[in-house]
């Protein structure tokens, strides 16, 4: 029996991600063990960026509950992540969850290429802003293998269900789980899939959930974009997950090498302008 663990970002208990969540469960056709996790009931502390996850085998020295939320994404099979939108974005402990990553690196080999599908709520339509990229980015750098993600519409506890479409929206992600992933519609980035896009000058542009760069073009009057793999990816494959780490880890070599100059020009700043505290 397949272990489902839906990890959810919203703090409202029964909202709309969470019975979003739940209808993606009732209409798996395969037997399955659904978990949950809400990731305002854990004290996710922000990362402090002193990389000694990368040189610890047990944990990140935060005394928090990284840990037990990443041990359950560890001994699930897949995922289910749904999240509402604040402000144009996603809800905040989705994002200090994904800060505190580079602990997700010692669990890669477990972690690798397990299916999961995500949902962006948003309570005005079009006003979902870049929260399913977070969701997209979300999967990634969890070394997921992202089968579909959705924006679905909402804002009152419930109210995604008075549309029926979105129980239909709720079917296709069960059906993509553990099914054949969702082929993109649109334009979208031939390295990634991704379909958010910086443009940057002339007709270059660069993919956002990938990073990597390419150009556009528009050989019938349709848009397509030329996007190049990078020599540092994150996540194209487990080579250049594994490939990271390795840069990660040396970081602290090249800290040590270069710690004198780098003091030289930090050092001059260092009583510039007045500290406002709690």
């Amino acid at each position: 029996m397949k272990k489902i663990l839906a990890i959810i970002g919203s703090p409202r208990k029964l909202g709309n991600c969470e019975i979003m969540a739940k209808e993606i469960s009732n209409q798996l056709s395969i037997p399955h063990e659904l978990n949950l996790l809400r990731l305002q009931d854990f004290k996710i502390l922000p990362c402090r960026g002193c990389y000694q996850c990368l040189f610890t085998k047990e944990h990140c020295v935060l005394d928090d509950d990284l840990n037990i939320v990443l041990k359950a994404i560890v001994a699930a099979d897949a995922y289910i992540v749904s999240a509402p939108t604040y402000f144009l974005g996603i809800n905040a402990s989705v994002k200090t969850f994904l800060d505190r990553g580079i602990s997700f690196y010692a669990h890669i080999e477990n972690l690798w290429s397990k299916p999961a599908v995500g949902v962006a709520i948003a309570g005005i339509e079009g006003k979902e802003g870049y929260s399913r990229l977070i969701i997209q980015s979300f999967l990634k750098m969890i070394f997921a293998d992202d089968k579909n993600t959705k924006v679905v519409y909402g804002a009152l506890p419930g109210e995604i269900f008075l549309n029926k479409e979105n129980k239909q929206a709720a079917g296709e992600l069960a059906s993509a789980l553990f099914g054949s992933r969702v082929e993109k519609k649109g334009p979208c980035c031939p390295q990634c899939g991704g379909d958010t896009f910086r443009f940057l000058d002339n007709n270059n542009v660069r993919c956002m959930l990938c990073s990597n760069s390419g150009i556009i073009t528009l050989p019938s009057g349709s848009p397509t974009f030329e996007i190049t793999k990078s020599h540092h990816d994150f996540f194209s494959s487990k080579e250049d997950a594994l490939k990271h780490k390795e840069w990660l880890l040396g970081m602290k070599s090249r800290f040590i090498e270069h710690k004198k100059a780098l003091k030289e020009i930090t050092h001059p700043y260092l009583k510039q302008g007045t500290w406002i505290k709690p």
